[in-house]
């Protein structure tokens, strides 16, 4: 069983008087009156309050010696992690040359009625907001006839696809210079000729080559109804868009291709033609951080002794994929130290620090004195009197940089010809720093790994120190289906104001998946097999009628029965504690019941089903009373449908 932190001293207030009082009876035998109203007993009791609130203070030593233990062995809080997304820079106009938005660009979310309520975002490298133009046209069907149609065009309208379009015929658009990262505006003169398909679902693609393969690209809008009239198309270029040579022509190649009709979706009867073909570039994307940039920060001046310590001025300090570099002055320049995560293998001319980012303290090397009296220096010394400073580190993080799409509009540094910003995707990523409570509990298991993963529960913690933005981290043992160790991680994101989270926002990036496989990997035991993915997420869909009070508003009801649902069957706000709903445990219709019941209003429950789904293809399967969960599964609501009526 788990040790008990001891009471030192248990007596309460009351006891405290009970106590004087009969010592009064013992040693002042003739004080008889121990009402409330003498004066003595009102001493008493003055006094029992005072010794009260030191035995409280008594009492908290334990919690001290304990945080200072965790502190002994190494234990440090978690910094907080600053939130990310892309930020895209819209130009006013399109420009002959090209813009340069320069890495550092703040941007903001719209100060609300507090006066710290905008959320800052900083960009993490230049984006360069290309000038270009069309200087080929080119049609590629699927049987591989080539055809460059950039002059033909100029003369009489061209079928953009075969005659009879086919999947895979493709129409080449070549720019004189690649736009990666860019936002372009393809227009277009296009006849209807191309008639058969669903102007708002045409079975096309738009893609661009990266000098390798053809990457997609994000359509912001289409307002040629797939090349069925006059229009534009709105493109966002991915940032590896290359030149490339395709039969002895060279330039950065887009293309719009056809592809096989979902089923049910009309495909082509005859080919478009267009008449003329424009681009030009729009705006550009960039990736930020939710935080602010502190450049050449100076922490103070150098003792010349070792195990320094020195403060920034803003911590905590957040950890981005730049590493933080402590300059040294010396002479004329700055000598550049490295940060390490302990000085163990530090030597005593290494140039070497350690960060404590949650508190912000830069930490110089220690010297430890051996048996002989004779010092060993772990990292070197600056010389004394120098200047230390920090060049670059970034402040901020957490949950509230978790900000929906298109709430950051504000650019807090002038760029010239940029007429607005915004976020198309929400932000994530962003997690509060830990707390002592938090470290207290983590502390114990860190002292029980020793930095090895054997146990289930090694796992977990070992992935939260690799992957502490991760809003949820589970370790499941080897299965019938699967050997080895599974990690499951998921991603924080942020619902929309029904509650609802979407299956794409619980994709964990790449960098997180990798970085948490290759600290595990270190820790794992021989022959372990780990495996480092997200969990599979169950669709569920409920149906239901519900009946409102009558004077209960049925849309309003129907809007907050829709809400609970999400929120209840939701992956990080769900099930019974409201922290997520829990990994393998199955969904029960008499579950769903208690939250329709406890909606506001509600009157009564018609009917309720409750359907198995695929949040990937949107197929359901047949009304079931309990749906089941393996062990690495979370339920994910899918498209709910709720009818509510008001009671005659």
């Amino acid at each position: 069983m788990a040790l008990q932190v001891p009471n030192l001293d248990d007596r309460k207030f009351q006891d405290l008087v009970d106590d004087a009082k009969r010592l009064v009876q013992q040693r002042c035998p003739e004080w008889t009156d121990h009402n409330v109203s003498d004066p003595g007993v009102t001493l008493i009791e003055t006094f029992a309050y005072m010794v009260d609130q030191l035995i409280y203070r008594l009492n908290r030593v334990p919690d001290r010696n304990f945080v200072k233990f965790l502190d002994l062995i190494g234990v440090k809080l978690f910094p907080p992690t600053p939130a990310t997304t892309d930020v895209t820079f819209w130009l006013s106009t399109p420009q002959g040359s090209p813009v340069v938005v320069p890495a550092g660009t703040t941007v903001a979310t719209r100060r609300g009625e507090a006066a710290d309520s905008a959320v800052t975002f900083t960009t993490v490298s230049e984006l360069v907001i290309a000038s270009t133009e069309r200087t080929l046209l080119c049609t590629n069907p699927a049987d591989g006839t080539w055809r460059n149609v950039t002059d033909a065009i100029n003369l009489s309208p061209i079928g953009v696809f075969s005659m009879a379009p086919l999947p895979g015929d493709a129409f080449m658009i070549g720019l004189a210079e690649p736009v990666g990262g860019c936002a372009i505006s393809v227009r277009m003169d296009c006849d209807i000729d191309g008639v058969g398909v669903d102007p708002d679902h045409p079975p096309l693609v738009w893609e661009a080559h990266d000098g390798a393969s053809w990457v997609a690209c994000e359509v912001e809008e289409d307002t040629t109804g797939g090349m069925n009239r006059a229009g534009e198309v709105i493109l966002h270029v991915p940032a590896g868009h290359a030149m490339g040579l395709f039969h002895q022509l060279r330039a950065a190649w887009l293309r719009a291709r056809l592809v096989q009709p979902a089923p049910g979706q009309p495909f082509y009867s005859a080919s478009p033609t267009v008449a003329n073909v424009d681009v030009a570039t729009l705006g550009g994307t960039v990736t930020a951080f939710q935080g602010d940039v502190i450049e050449q920060e100076v922490l103070g001046t150098a003792e010349g002794l070792p195990g320094q310590r020195l403060s920034v001025w803003r911590p905590p300090v957040v950890r981005t994929p730049e590493p933080v570099v402590l300059e040294v002055s010396a002479g004329e320049g700055w000598e550049e130290w490295t940060e390490v995560s302990d000085f163990a293998a530090s030597g005593p001319d290494d140039r070497h620090f350690v960060l404590d980012a949650s508190a912000g303290e830069v930490l110089l090397g220690p010297a430890v004195r051996r048996p002989d009296g004779d010092l060993d220096y772990h990292g070197a010394v600056p010389p004394k009197g120098s200047v230390l400073r920090l060049r670059r580190y970034w402040t901020g993080g957490g949950r509230r940089g978790n900000v929906a799409r298109g709430a950051i509009q504000v650019c807090r540094t002038q760029i010239p010809f940029v007429s607005r910003v915004e976020n198309r995707r929400p932000a994530t990523g962003g997690v509060d720093g830990e707390t002592i409570e938090q470290a207290k509990d983590r502390g114990p298991i860190s002292l029980r790994t020793l930095g090895r993963a054997v146990t289930i529960e090694d796992y977990e913690q070992l992935a939260r120190q690799a992957a502490p933005e991760a809003a949820r981290i589970r370790a499941v043992g080897a299965t019938e289906d699967s050997a080895g160790v599974r990690v499951l991680l998921v991603p924080t994101a942020d619902p929309g104001d029904d509650g609802r989270i979407r299956l794409g926002q619980l994709a964990p990036p790449e960098a997180m998946l990798a970085a948490v496989g290759a600290h595990l990997d270190r820790r794992r035991t021989v022959g372990a097999r780990v495996v480092v993915e997200p969990p599979h997420y169950q669709g569920i869909t409920v149906v239901a009628r519900v009946v409102a009070h009558p004077w209960a508003d049925a849309a309003r009801v129907r809007a907050a029965a829709l809400q609970a649902l999400y929120e209840h069957l939701n992956p990080l706000t769900g099930g019974q504690d409201g922290q997520g709903w829990e990994f393998g445990r199955a969904v029960h219709i008499g579950e769903v019941y208690g939250v329709l019941q406890a909606v506001p209003d509600v009157r009564a429950i018609e009917d309720v089903q409750l359907f198995a789904a695929d949040p990937l293809s949107g197929e359901r399967g047949p009304s079931v009373t309990r749906v089941e969960l393996p062990a690495n599964a979370l339920v994910l609501s899918f498209e709910h449908q709720v009818k509510a009526t008001a009671a005659a």
